[in-house]
C-alpha cells in the first residue's frame, strides 16, 4: 500500500477515534462515587448495570468516565494504519477497519464502567459475519468462511471454560466478544487464531502484574479484559 493511501487510512482511523468517546458515552452512566476503601462488587456482564469500582487502594473511579477524544484519535490512527500496512489490498481489510472502529468504542466503555454492551458486541458480530461473507464472495474463497466459523466456535468454547472456572472474573460479555473476534481471526488462519487466543491473556496478565507491583490495584480490584481482547486480536491480525 502506498504511503499516501496509508496516510489516508490513518486519518480515517483518527476520525473514527475522535467519534468513539462520544458514542461510548451513550453506553455509560455516571454514578455517585462510593466511600474510598469500600468493597467493590462490580459484575462484568454485558447486560449488567454500570457500577462504581475501586481502581486502587484509596482511589475510587466513577463508572461512566470516558477517556478523551485525543486518546481515541491516536488509538484509531495506529489501529487503522497497522491493519492497512499488514493487509494491504486484501478484501478483508474494510471489514477489519469497521471492526476496529467498533472495538475502539467497546474498549472505551469497558475501561469506563467494566461493561461490554450487547448492542455493540452484536453490531461487531453483524459487521464480521456480513463483511466476511462479502469478502469471501469477492475473493472467490467461500471455504475461508468455514475457518471463520470454526475460529468463533473455538474462541467461544475456550472463554466459556475460563468463565466458569472457580474464582474466575471473566464475564460473559468477554466471552461473546471473544467469539466475535474469532470470526476474523479464523478467517486469517490458524496462526492468527492461536495468537488471538493467547496474546490477550498475556497482555492482561502483564498489565495486572505491573499494576500490582506498583501498588495501583489490589488483588481483588476488578479490571476490564475487553481492551486486552481487542488489542491481542489486532496484534494477531498484524502477524497474519
Amino acid at each position: 500500500m502506498s504511503t499516501g493511501l496509508l496516510a489516508c487510512v490513518a486519518l480515517l482511523g483518527a476520525l473514527a477515534g475522535l467519534a468513539a468517546p462520544r458514542v461510548a458515552r451513550h453506553f455509560t452512566a455516571p454514578l455517585a462515587p462510593r466511600v474510598a476503601g469500600a468493597a467493590s462488587n462490580a459484575v462484568r456482564d454485558a447486560g449488567s448495570t454500570p457500577r462504581v469500582v475501586e481502581a486502587a487502594p484509596g482511589v475510587v473511579r466513577v463508572a461512566g468516565t470516558v477517556p478523551s477524544a485525543g486518546w481515541g484519535a491516536t488509538a484509531g490512527a495506529v489501529a487503522f494504519a497497522g491493519l492497512a500496512a499488514a493487509l494491504g489490498a486484501d478484501p478483508v481489510l474494510p471489514v477489519l477497519l469497521v471492526l476496529a472502529a467498533v472495538g475502539l468504542v467497546l474498549a472505551l466503555v469497558d475501561l469506563a464502567c467494566l461493561r461490554l454492551p450487547d448492542p455493540l458486541v452484536g453490531a461487531a458480530a453483524l459487521v464480521a459475519a456480513g463483511g466476511l461473507t462479502g469478502a469471501a464472495a469477492t475473493a472467490g474463497s467461500p471455504g475461508r468462511l468455514l475457518g471463520a466459523v470454526a475460529g468463533a466456535a473455538l474462541c467461544f468454547a475456550c472463554h466459556v471454560v475460563l468463565a466458569v472456572l472457580p474464582g474466575s472474573r471473566l464475564g460473559f460479555g468477554d466471552v461473546k466478544l471473544a467469539a466475535v473476534l474469532g470470526l476474523p481471526l479464523g478467517w486469517l488462519g490458524g496462526s492468527s487464531l492461536a495468537l488471538g487466543l493467547i496474546l490477550p491473556h498475556l497482555l492482561h496478565g502483564v498489565l495486572v502484574l505491573v499494576l500490582l507491583v506498583s501498588g495501583r490495584v489490589r488483588r481483588d480490584t476488578p479490571l476490564p479484559l475487553g481492551p486486552a481482547l481487542l488489542t491481542g486480536a489486532w496484534l494477531a491480525a498484524l502477524a497474519a
